[in-house]
């Protein structure tokens, strides 16, 4: 026990089971052994009021499955594939809830989120190349929101698309200064007009009516024909599982107030798993009717010579002809719109990503608007400087880039989420289940060598087809192998090391009691430093 209690002094006093003020109280510690009692509580509220207490942080992270990134690969895949990769989708968003779903998990049980416990966790230089890693993800998931944003104002007012970056930046610092005035009534308003989009290709989809028996055959029937379709596979699948909303997630829910008591930490666990579900299923109907759109209008038969021009070369910019048997000439508009509301709200959520990934890896304690404006700097600087160099094309091929970066990025983020899940040093009693750690780590491993197996394909061919010299083809082999290797090796190291930290403590069973019997009901612990965040209560 004293070795728990140092460890705990070590890696600080946020942990969700030593949140109580235990002073003075020497009742017997409660062990693994009596977790099985019965926690009732008579104060407790009727449980649909306490589901929505807890809604919020699940909607929250559903945005970053419905950002200009996803709308991009959506669109593309479509008219590239048709149905053909829905079922990337479907597993895609069945591994995010099981994944986002351990996040939460993880946040709940512990008290503190996936970056403070990859801290307390790894040595120093490990430590330091996941927080790089982590950095660069978020980077990667800001391009194509800030670059979908800059081409709505394209779109709506026909500003440059370099112009636009800079005024995303801008715009977004100053909705996050907002909080204190009331930011949740304008994410509101932002939420209803991404759900804007979605209602013009639902209504595009009844229109254009595709063939149910081809979606339902191209959603479980996995199938990669074609040329490119492996790699727009892999970019949809990096636009759905995105690493930096792990971190995102595990923070988020630290923001609400859970029972200190086994019963509250299961039930916020269920409601946080109930929420996730809905909030990704919305997200699921989103993406399939986009492709279903996509995939339909660019394979008609009666098409425009314009259409289809722009169905071979689709990107955001140029795909709001698919609605205009909805809107008629109103499209462009609506769409713009749309797609306004998607990157601005889905910037929000990456900026908060940044914050809690420098926060828990550093321990860096800053002013918001400073810590707000170092992330942003960071995140807008490759698209600005695409965009002045390439315009919109260049812009729009950076977004299947950093796409593909947060598909490799990946498992440095999900590979400590499953081992630490599913661990009693991290989780004690609330360690993941055989089904559930057999389950997470078949599909995590899956995308893992679909990964790797793609970058050393793709690195080879292009190698074998390049038309630069002999000598130039060696020394770019000699520079490019040895960091595939690093990569392997990297991703092996975290499979395979221990975890060593213990950072769960085991609860006080006076205080656990009468936080059972309502006594504590009105100081439940909760992290101070992660409850200013606008989310609804």
């Amino acid at each position: 026990m004293a070795g728990i209690q140092h460890e705990q002094r070590v890696i600080g006093e946020s942990n969700r089971i030593s949140a109580v003020d235990v002073s003075g109280i020497t009742s017997p510690v409660v062990t693994s052994k009596n977790y099985d009692h019965q926690d009732k509580n008579p104060h407790q509220k009727p449980g649909w009021r306490t589901f929505l207490s807890f809604v919020g942080p699940g909607f929250l992270v559903s945005l970053a499955y419905l950002d200009p990134g996803n709308l991009e690969t959506d669109l593309q895949a479509g008219a590239n594939h048709r149905y053909e990769l829905l079922w990337v989708i479907l597993i895609g968003l069945i591994f995010a809830l099981v994944i986002q779903s351990l996040a939460a998990n993880l946040g709940v049980s512990t008290g503190k989120h996936l970056s403070e416990l990859c801290k307390a966790e790894y040595p120093t230089s490990v430590k330091l190349c996941l927080w790089l890693l982590a950095e660069v993800a978020v980077i990667a998931a800001d391009i194509p929101e800030v670059i979908g944003t800059a081409f709505a104002l394209n779109i709506l007012f026909k500003i440059p698309v370099w112009v636009g970056v800079l005024f995303t930046g801008f715009s977004t610092l100053l909705l996050l200064g907002l909080q204190k005035y009331g930011v949740r009534k304008l994410e509101l308003v932002i939420a209803i007009l991404v759900f804007v989009m979605a209602g013009c290709f639902f209504g595009e989809m009844s229109y254009v009516t595709p063939p149910a028996a081809d979606v339902l055959k191209g959603m479980f029937i996995p199938k990669l024909s074609g040329h490119g379709a492996t790699g727009d596979a892999i970019a949809l699948l990096g636009a759905l599982v995105m690493p930096h909303n792990l971190f995102l997630h595990s923070a988020l829910v630290l923001s609400r107030k859970i029972p200190n008591s086994v019963r509250g930490v299961n039930d916020a666990c269920r409601y946080f798993l109930i929420e996730s579900g809905i909030a990704l299923f919305v997200a699921f109907l989103i993406n399939v009717s986009i492709i279903a759109v996509s995939g339909t209008v660019c394979s008609a038969e009666n098409l425009s010579t314009d259409d289809l021009d722009r169905c071979s070369d689709l990107s955001l910019d140029s795909a709001s002809f698919l609605l205009k048997n909805v809107l008629g000439k109103s499209s462009s508009t609506l769409y713009a719109i749309a797609l306004l509301a998607s990157g601005q709200s889905s910037t929000i959520t990456g900026t908060y990503a940044g914050q809690f990934i420098m926060q828990g890896f550093l321990d860096l304690k800053m002013r918001k608007w400073l810590r707000n404006l170092i992330t942003r700097c960071i995140a807008i600087t490759p698209s600005l400087i695409v965009s002045i160099i390439g315009g919109s094309s260049g812009a729009g091929r950076l977004i299947i880039i950093a796409s593909m970066i947060l598909s490799f990025e990946l498992p440095f983020a999900l590979i400590p989420l499953l081992k630490f899940s599913s661990t009693t040093t991290k989780m004690g009693p609330y360690k993941n289940s055989r089904i559930i750690i057999i389950f997470s780590w078949v599909l995590g491993l899956g995308i893992i060598g679909i990964n790797i197996y793609y970058l050393s394909t793709s690195f080879v061919d292009w190698l074998i087809h390049s038309n630069l010299p002999k000598v130039a083809n060696v020394f770019i082999g000699i520079l490019v192998f040895p960091v595939m290797a690093m990569y392997v090796i990297s991703v092996l190291y975290l499979m395979f090391r221990k975890d060593v930290v213990v950072t769960f403590v085991e609860p006080n069973l006076s205080a656990q009691v009468n936080i059972e019997s309502g006594q504590e009901l009105r100081n439940l612990p909760y992290r101070e430093d992660l409850a200013d965040i606008p989310l609804p209560e």
